[in-house]
């Protein structure tokens, strides 16, 4: 492949091992590619105050696409911005709490918010032992949100929100709501991604990783061709239609893998990361 200018990371399951931490080799290996003149961004479905809070200390990068293609920051320069409609907030709150559903509403700043009647149903989706067929990283990160990175309320109220993260320990029951979304969906438009079997995350029509790295290449003057895309989920479909080189983590289902041209030798746990682009820029024949 052509050398890329630009580098897109997803995060976990990517940048992050099984701890949700980015390990300190890859942090120095993204100083390198960077000092090359290569920009190297961040594509995630996380709100962007949970990305720097994973890293070690003095972590940088040239910009942040967060929840999924909501938000996107070059620099601190804020790019775009895209938020629900409330009505659609309060529809699904409502459907959430009939079915018993596991949910996290994100505003554009700060922490994501429930509503204090529904702490009794999150707190039994995250009741031990973690069922197998549930990820570690996930089950930290909603063990980590029920103890310090909610902020519960008395009621939604009008607000910018950028998206909806929702959750079960049980496929079965992420089915069944999303088939309740789907039909949702016939009179609110919105958009559903998952990054895994047990989750679905909510967010604006038609908006998503790709539609966000479009609005960097505009800023940058580059075009598609020119740009690396590394991920492992479901929701990363998008950037991996776009991105001229697309490479999967080993660790990804082998659904992803096939939606892209290279698959790592190495996990996330591997710091999969850091062994491709050291071999990619560092390591030439």
């Amino acid at each position: 492949m052509i050398e890329p200018k630009a580098i897109f990371l997803d995060m976990d399951g990517t940048l992050l091992a099984s701890d949700n931490r980015v390990s300190q080799t890859t942090k120095l290996i993204i100083d390198q590619i960077r000092e090359k003149g290569i920009y190297v961004f961040i594509a995630t479905g996380r709100a962007k105050r949970e990305i720097f809070t994973t890293a070690p200390t003095g972590f940088e990068v040239d910009g942040v696409i967060s929840s999924n293609g909501m938000t996107g920051y070059l620099g601190t320069k804020k790019l775009f911005e895209h938020t629900l409609p409330f009505p659609l907030v309060e529809k699904v709150v409502q459907l959430a709490r009939e079915n018993q559903v596991y949910y996290e509403l994100f505003p554009t700043e700060g922490l994501p918010r429930v509503e204090q009647v529904d702490q009794t149903m999150l707190l039994k989706e995250v009741e031990d032992p973690k069922p197998d067929v549930v990820g570690i990283s996930e089950w930290i990160e909603r063990k980590e949100a029920i103890e310090t990175g909610i902020n519960w309320v008395d009621q939604i109220e009008p607000d910018k929100y950028s998206k909806f993260y929702c959750f079960s320990r049980n496929h079965e029951k992420i089915e069944l709501w999303q088939r309740i979304l789907e039909e949702l969906n016939q009179t609110i438009p919105f958009s559903m991604s998952s990054s895994t079997l047990h989750n679905i995350e909510i967010m604006v029509a038609n908006k998503n990783k790709a539609t966000g790295i479009q609005h960097f290449l505009e800023h940058l003057n580059l075009t598609p061709d020119q740009i690396l895309a590394m991920g492992d989920s479901y929701n990363d479909e998008s950037m991996f239609k776009l991105a001229g080189h697309t490479v999967a983590m080993k660790n990804a289902p082998i659904e992803v893998q096939a939606m892209t041209d290279e698959v790592t030798s190495y996990t996330n746990d591997e710091e999969g990361v850091y062994h491709y682009l050291n071999k990619l820029f560092f390591e030439k024949s």
